[in-house]
């Protein structure tokens, strides 16, 4: 007579036999699982392997025509700007280095730095642009007329414009001491910092780093497009430079290209953080006193790499 224990233990049994089946099952699959991603993974590996030797090769390539550009650059811009004078503005992200070297290609070319004015994050801040456009129709220089647009960078560059350039007539456009006021008032309310003396030139270079980031870069990166285009009709010309990301669309380079009201006329350079657009600015410049414009560098939206009067 089969008793209740007998049907207990072979119902554990089954059970037990259907639950070892589970984990050598399993562990069949999982081992033929684990070999198919270990294979994937050796040949991802070995393709990541192959594109950084490429990469490498490419990031030789490069440094040794940055630095042959580097070398030949003096030669290159010699005369460009025969006794012709810069102003030279930076946001806080612009490259010391392409600074330093942009400046010596002026002197190079032939011309001088006569000012030199680094803006602040809260230049280009949208919750401190109340207080910039209060400012500047408060130290307007006498005689000096804003622009009637309202937005930030083309205030500040109407004002900035009336004191860091020369007018169409080759002369000043504020006395010294308006200059000094107007720039002092601009440094105590957090927007401006000034190395040196400021003397008024007719040339102005704006230099930015790459694209701006958070969730105001699109208006950060137009208040210094715009500032640089109203730099540009304050004296015989202006061109904006910008290093690697600059001319994306959350870069200063990029919103100005986008725009064909400030493309037309004011120059831009995507590649200030290389030797060839530190030399392409410096031709941009002498283009612009001839009332032409371009967009030079490496990116995509770009026209060329140089300005034809580098290539001829």
């Amino acid at each position: 007579m089969i008793s209740l224990r007998y049907h207990v233990i072979s119902i554990a049994a089954v059970f037990l036999a259907l639950a070892l089946g589970v984990v050598l099952g399993s562990t069949t699959l999982s081992n033929t699982l684990l070999s198919g991603l270990s294979n994937q993974k050796d040949d991802l590996s070995a393709r990541l392997s192959d594109e950084q030797a490429q990469n490498n090769v490419l990031r030789a390539k490069l440094d040794r025509a940055d630095k042959f550009a580097a070398g030949v650059g003096p030669t290159a811009v010699k005369g460009v700007l025969d006794r012709r004078t810069v102003a030279i503005v930076s946001t806080p992200d612009a490259s010391q280095r392409a600074k330093d070297a942009i400046g010596g290609l002026v002197k190079n070319a032939g011309g001088s730095v006569t000012a030199q004015l680094q803006l602040t994050k809260d230049f280009s801040d949208p919750s401190k642009s109340d207080q910039l456009r209060d400012l500047v129709t408060r130290v307007i220089p006498s005689g000096a007329q804003l622009p009637t647009a309202s937005d930030p960078g083309t205030l500040s560059g109407g004002l900035l414009g009336s004191l860091l350039l020369l007018g169409k007539n080759n002369q000043p456009q504020a006395n010294p001491q308006e200059t000094s006021a107007a720039i002092s008032a601009l440094s105590d309310g957090g927007f401006v910092r000034a190395s040196g003396d400021v003397k008024p030139a007719q040339l102005a270079i704006v230099l930015t780093g790459g694209a701006e980031k958070g969730d105001a870069a699109g208006d950060q990166a137009s208040t210094v497009a715009r500032f640089a285009a109203q730099l540009d009709k304050s004296g015989a010309g202006a061109v904006l430079g910008g290093g690697d990301g600059s001319a994306q669309g959350n870069g200063a380079v990029g919103v100005a290209r986008a725009d064909s009201a400030i493309n037309s006329q004011l120059s831009t350079v995507d590649d200030t953080d290389l030797a060839q657009g530190q030399i392409a600015t410096i031709f941009a410049l002498a283009e612009q006193l001839n009332g032409q414009s371009g967009q030079y560098g490496t990116a995509g939206n770009a026209k060329a790499p140089l300005p034809g009067n580098a290539q001829g």
